[in-house]
C-alpha cells in the first residue's frame, strides 16, 4: 500500500481529503503543521506528499525545503490557498512536483496524485542520488564518497550540507540557511561549526584544499559551490 503524508491545518478538510484518499487505497498519516511534518517524514517512508503552505509553526515552503535536502524525488504536491503566479513559482522553484490551488476539484487532486505517483521509479531514484564534479563522486543515498584524496564516508550532517550547497550551485547560502536547514529550527550550532565542515570539504574534494575552487567563502555573508568553467 503507496503510503502519503497529507499535511493541512484545518481540521474539517484534512479529514475530507485522508477520507478520500484512503477510499483509492493509500494509507495516510497527518500532521497539523510544519513542525509535526518534519517529524513524521524523518521518521516514517512516504510515497508522496501532500502539503498546504500556510502552516503553524514551520511554512510549507520550508517544510519542502527540508524535504529536498534528504529525498530528491519523493512527489511533493502543494494544495493550498495562495494562488498567486509568484507563490505557484516560489513553491515549484523550492521542490515541489505540482501545486493545485484551493478551492479545488475532488477529482482533478486524486488524478494528480495518481500521476505523481507513477512518474519515479526506484532505478531513477538511486541514479538521482549521485553527483560527481571533478574527480569527485558522491552518492546520497549511501554517503559514499570518491574523493580527491580517496573514499570515506561522510556523516549524515556532512551529506545534508553537502547537497544544500550543490541544489543552490552558484548561490550563495547565508550561515543562517543553512543552520535552518541543515541543523533544524531547534538546534543553533556556533557559525565556527559550519566554517569547520567547509575546511572538511576542501581537504575530501579539493586538489589544493588552500585554494578552493569548489567551495568558496563569500566574507561576512556564507559560503557557496560552484564548478570551474574549463
Amino acid at each position: 500500500m503507496l503510503r502519503i503524508l497529507l499535511v493541512e491545518d484545518e481540521e474539517s478538510l484534512r479529514d475530507l481529503i485522508r477520507l478520500n484518499l484512503e477510499m483509492e487505497e493509500y494509507e495516510v498519516v497527518t500532521a497539523a503543521d510544519g513542525r509535526e511534518a518534519i517529524r513524521a517524514f524523518q521518521e516514517q517512508h512516504f510515497d508522496l506528499v501532500v502539503l498546504d503552505v500556510m502552516l503553524p509553526e514551520i511554512d510549507g515552503f520550508q517544510v519542502c525545503e527540508q524535504i529536498r535536502l534528504t529525498h530528491v524525488k519523493v512527489p511533493i504536491i502543494f494544495l493550498t490557498a495562495k494562488d498567486s503566479s509568484e507563490d505557484i513559482i516560489l513553491g515549484l522553484k523550492k521542490g515541489g512536483d505540482d501545486y493545485l490551488t484551493k478551492p479545488f476539484v475532488l477529482e482533478e487532486f486524486l488524478l494528480r496524485v495518481k500521476n505523481l505517483l507513477k512518474r519515479i521509479s526506484p532505478e531513477q531514484e538511486l541514479n538521482l542520488s549521485i553527483y560527481q564534479f571533478g574527480s569527485n563522486t558522491v552518492n546520497f543515498a549511501t554517503y559514499e564518497v570518491i574523493g580527491e584524496h580517496g573514499n570515506f564516508q561522510l556523516t549524515k550532517k556532512e551529506a545534508l550540507l553537502l547537497k544544500l550547497l550543490i541544489d543552490k550551485k552558484d548561490q550563495v547560502v547565508s550561515r543562517n540557511e543553512i543552520l535552518q536547514s541543515v541543523w533544524g529550527y531547534d538546534v543553533y550550532p556556533s557559525t565556527r561549526t559550519i566554517d569547520n565542515f567547509i575546511l572538511s570539504f576542501r581537504k575530501y574534494f579539493e586538489k589544493d584544499p588552500k585554494n578552493p575552487v569548489y567551495f568558496l567563502s563569500i566574507r561576512g555573508v556564507g559560503y557557496k559551490f560552484t564548478l570551474p568553467r574549463d
